[in-house]
């Protein structure tokens, strides 16, 4: 019986590319992720009172939580399902300073974050709640938080234009002809810049300080933290997050483990909000990374690139403290210069979405302005506050059914 001819070079080079796609989709998806958006999460940590130490443990503490999730979700659901930390949920801790409590009160509204995200997949009822949240107020009121971390690489230009120049200009020649490496192309420039000043007679970090590490913080809660912190935290995260995130998979044509995903993300929130991470959730703009034609042509195999990007995001937790030490020697400016550039992509879909429709328009204007303007009372930040007056606003505004003039038939 004659033999079957041996596969050709290019047919076992074919295959392997076949065979890889996913996992290279995996790695990029994970790269993208965490450089696109670390330096949001270690603002945010700092501006609600983390110190160093607790906020490169934060970002570990997210990283891990991460990349076990996907793990989990991708490997029993075979969706291309992808995980992330909440980067609107990170600029809202940047806008919203250090609660009533300090650290151990933000840390006590990350738990009741999670337990909010866990309570989602569990409560039906609580879903629906939300859905009568208007997106449009949720998206104006993300897009005030997110004006002054949008504004620092422009203040910066004036303070420290030798540092935060050559960054602007890698991100915007990236946009021009490569805007997915963006901003991993501006982190690169940033870091770059930090090896030269740090070659130029700035101090070394010490190597022990680069070194992995979980920091412990007993969680404390209070009302004020609740109010200012966590129920903003859990609208952002669902409203810019989750619900896109299943529209970016549902728009690839799988179906979105919903209670499961709300359960691990809920309870990996809950797992490393003592170690100071705030929140995680669906991935939203990098889930197509995974969920696309990218991820290989072959649909049922696709879920690898999901689980690929865990197995990556536990990699670069290994790293994720050393980068931190590297990024807190930065001149000032630096890190804010990134962290906005990063977010503005994020701010122009936030205010598109928030005035959408042109006859509900002042009240996502109001919830706007209110977040923008960093009001804090009686220990609750602005973001609770500017949510609340475009609820009030639209209230008002809104016509009354018995009201409202119909069309004459013709």
């Amino acid at each position: 019986m004659p033999k079957s001819p041996a596969p050709s070079t290019t047919q076992h080079a074919a295959r392997f590319q076949m065979d890889s796609r996913p996992v290279v989709a995996g790695i990029v998806t994970a790269l993208v992720g965490f450089t696109s958006s670390f330096a949001v999460v270690l603002a945010g940590l700092t501006a609600v009172g983390a110190n160093p130490a607790q906020a490169a443990s934060g970002l570990l503490a997210l990283t891990l939580a991460v990349g076990l999730g996907v793990l989990l979700l991708a490997w029993r659901s075979r969706v291309p399902v992808t995980l992330a930390w909440s980067t609107p949920g990170a600029a809202l801790l940047a806008a919203s300073g250090v609660p009533d409590g300090g650290w151990p009160a933000a840390v006590g509204a990350f738990v009741a974050a999670g337990l909010l995200l866990a309570l989602t997949g569990l409560v039906p009822a609580l879903g629906r709640v939300m859905a009568r949240i208007p997106s449009s107020l949720a998206q104006a009121m993300l897009a005030g938080v997110l004006l002054q971390l949008c504004l620092a690489p422009f203040k910066a230009v004036g303070t420290v234009p030798v540092f935060v120049a050559p960054v602007i200009l890698c991100w915007l020649v990236m946009m021009k002809f490569a805007p997915r490496w963006a901003v991993p192309g501006a982190l690169l420039t940033a870091l770059a810049v930090i090896g030269i000043s740090l070659a130029s007679g700035v101090p070394s970090a010490d190597p022990g300080t680069m070194l992995p590490a979980l920091a412990w913080t007993t969680p404390t809660f209070s009302l004020q933290a609740m109010a200012g912190i966590a129920l903003p935290l859990f609208v952002v995260t669902m409203a810019s997050q989750n619900v896109p995130g299943v529209a970016v998979l549902r728009s690839f044509g799988y179906h979105t483990p919903w209670r499961p995903a709300m359960l691990v993300t809920g309870a990996g929130t809950v797992a490393a909000a003592p170690f100071g991470g705030h929140a995680i959730n669906l991935a939203a703009l990098s889930a197509a990374l995974a969920a696309g034609e990218e991820a290989g042509a072959d649909r049922s195999r696709r879920w690898i690139a999901g689980f690929t990007s865990g197995l990556a995001y536990l990699v670069l937790a290994a790293f994720s403290t050393a980068l931190v030490s590297l990024v807190n020697q930065a001149p000032a400016g630096m890190l804010e210069t990134v962290a906005g550039l990063a977010l503005l992509g994020t701010l122009a879909s936030a205010v598109s979405a928030a005035l959408a429709d042109p006859e509900d328009r002042i009240a996502p204007s109001v919830t706007f302005l209110m977040a923008a303007s960093g009001l804090a009372f009686a220990g609750i930040g602005s973001a609770f506050w500017a949510l609340l007056a475009g609820l009030a606003v639209r209230l008002v505004l809104q016509p009354r059914p018995g009201l409202r003039v119909g069309k004459k038939s013709a």
